[in-house]
């Protein structure tokens, strides 16, 4: 693919033009009373969430490198069959589509194996681990031409839809700033680690070598598993890829965040193996359209902004800066409009985006129906592409400039080995 069409297609993206309506192949298209068959990767955690979200329909396959979890949910789905390797799962001839709940670092490999497969494909944020798999990934979802959805719950929230439709009704005027916090990694997972050396028996239950799956060699240790993966660069994306997916959705889709971009990270120093405790990130994006330069501020662990944004800034949450006014709004809330005093009779906008029937629903429908969903890959693709430069930054310790056209860092050269990665033998994309 020539860069001028990547470039067209990352910024139609970024921009909102494809969000919530892909064009789905007829082929790939099932009546709206059939129930689908289903195959779920990873049915523990948040695949637990997502397994019952898709209940309605025909689960006939599940997933999981922990035999206990996979046991305990066969009980559940005794007409699944059950599997270990991901990859053999995905051979299944009766499926149709596929929900993905693995450590990041499988996302990728998964989920380009059933698009190839012309599977409809469900995966949890982040889409991918790389910046290069994000971009690989939106392209086969394309060709594909079948229903995705990447599991950001919250882009169906009906306080992000008004918060978007503030946002592009011009509510605040331009805006030329958004600031971004969370409290992860915190009490959640640990990060600033150092790699174990210990080398502890691997517990019965758990198939090791495929819970490592494309990621290097390596003992086993709980510092890994469950869940502490998110920390290690290997297996995760620390907390800019757990909750800037969240948390800077409505920025991306209301202000069309896209195009060149700069990028600067700050914390502690860089650890070879894990995210840092503490990080702020500077995205900087100038003009799109008639829409002014703006900069994105994240905050994650316990770095703080000033006090006079502070303030303002819910945690888990989102503060705009626009010219004639500022929006507020936390994680799962609706937003707030600010000075409260000055907006007292404002008349928001008619709601005019569509409500969701949930965001495990739409996707079901979509498959069924042909009709898009709003963070289907074509979406997620470019977003988890410009959410993972910040890590990139911080890793390189240096201000980066990213250009989406040619899928590169231009001006420090040494960052672009991190926007992509290698695979062990037999997980390659």
């Amino acid at each position: 693919m020539n860069n001028q069409i990547q470039r067209r297609r990352f910024l139609q993206a970024s921009s909102g033009l494809v969000a919530g309506v892909p064009c789905l192949a007829a082929s790939r298209v099932h009546g709206a009373n059939e129930r689908l068959n289903i195959g779920v990767i990873g049915v523990g955690g948040r695949g637990a969430s997502d397994l019952a979200g898709v209940a309605s329909e025909n689960i006939v396959a599940i997933c999981d490198v922990n035999e206990a979890t996979l046991d305990s949910t066969a009980v559940k789905f005794p007409g699944a069959k059950k599997y270990s390797d991901y990859r053999k799962c995905l051979e299944q001839k009766n499926l149709d589509a596929v929900v993905i709940a693995t450590p990041d670092h499988h996302h990728a490999p998964a989920t380009t194996r059933a698009l190839k497969r012309g599977l409809h494909v469900y995966c949890e944020k982040p889409l991918t681990h790389t910046v290069q798999e994000a971009r690989v990934v939106a392209d086969l979802s394309r060709k594909a031409g079948v229903a995705t959805q990447m599991g950001t719950q919250n882009h169906e929230h009906p306080g992000y839809l008004r918060l978007v439709e503030l946002l592009q009704s011009g509510a605040i005027g331009p805006v030329h700033e958004v600031h971004v916090i969370t409290d992860r990694p915190g009490k959640f997972w640990k990060q600033g680690l150092v790699k174990p050396t210990e080398q502890p028996e691997v517990p019965a239950h758990l198939k090791w070598d495929l819970w490592l799956g494309p990621a290097a060699q390596r003992s086993y240790h709980p510092a890994y598993v469950p869940f502490k993966w998110r920390g290690w660069w290997d297996f995760g994306c620390g907390a800019i890829g757990d909750m800037a997916i969240h948390l800077m959705d409505p920025a991306f889709w209301a202000l069309k965040l896209g195009g060149p971009v700069k990028v600067t990270s700050t914390g502690p120093k860089p650890h070879p193996a894990s995210g840092p405790v503490s990080m702020v990130t500077r995205f900087q994006f100038g003009q799109r359209g008639e829409l002014a330069p703006v900069d994105v501020y994240w905050y994650e662990g316990i770095a703080k902004p000033k006090a006079d944004i502070a303030r303002e800034l819910p945690m888990n949450g989102s503060l705009f800066i626009g010219k004639k006014g500022r929006i507020s709004i936390q994680h799962g809330a609706f937003p707030v409009l600010l000075p409260k005093e000055e907006f007292a009779d404002f008349k928001p906008p008619a709601p005019y985006l569509p409500e969701s029937p949930g965001h495990h629903r739409q996707w079901i429908e979509a498959c069924k129906t042909g009709r898009g969903t709003g963070s289907n890959f074509q979406y997620a693709g470019p977003f988890t592409e410009i959410v993972l430069l910040g890590n990139v930054a911080y890793r390189v310790g240096e201000t980066i400039v990213y250009d989406p056209e040619k899928m590169a860092v231009t001006n420090v050269a040494q960052a672009n080995s991190l926007l992509a990665k290698s695979y062990r033998k037999g997980w390659a994309l």
